[in-house]
């Protein structure tokens, strides 16, 4: 049970600080982040037999669509950090390090690229967004800082005295 409050905590602190680094780069670049109603309104579509939307902008909006889509980005964060135990072992649980969550949060990105990307109309790795390979290098920065979060999230559950 321990564990599992620890995975919640580790997730829940490494999407925030993913969002936190979003509104950074947004205020930094003027690049926004991926817009939650949009996620959330693709995810309405799936159970209605609809995957792939080019783009879902122009799908027609579902009721609800931003707070699913942010209850979604979260829970996928704790999902992502529950990939720890299996990756690192639960021994990192009680001696977290950088190299395992950063690498973790490195390999989330194959979501965006593989799964969302293409299904919002993007294309593949952002094959087809305006600038592909300034929307890559966001999508890799934006899931190394998903992957540091997890790190410094894990050293903050170990503060707390829960290992």
């Amino acid at each position: 049970m321990l564990l599992l409050l620890q995975i919640l905590i580790i997730g829940v602190g490494a999407t925030l600080m993913m969002d936190l680094w979003a509104l950074l780069r947004l205020r930094l670049f003027g690049v926004p982040s991926l817009n939650y109603a949009m996620f959330g309104r693709w995810l309405l579509w799936i159970p209605k037999g609809r995957f792939i939307h080019r783009p879902i902008a122009s799908s027609e909006s579902q009721q609800g669509e931003a707070l699913v889509g942010w209850i979604a980005h979260y829970a996928i964060g704790i999902t992502f950090a529950g990939l720890l135990l299996p990756f690192a072992g639960a021994e990192w649980f009680t001696e977290p390090s950088a190299g395992p969550a950063v690498a973790l949060g490195l390999a989330t990105v194959a979501a965006p690229f593989f799964l969302l990307q293409p299904a919002l109309g993007m294309g593949m790795a952002a094959s087809r967004a305006p600038n592909p390979w300034g929307t890559r290098a966001h999508s890799l920065i934006t899931h190394t800082v998903f992957g540091l979060g997890l790190y410094l999230s894990a050293l903050v559950s170990k503060g707390m005295g829960l290992v």
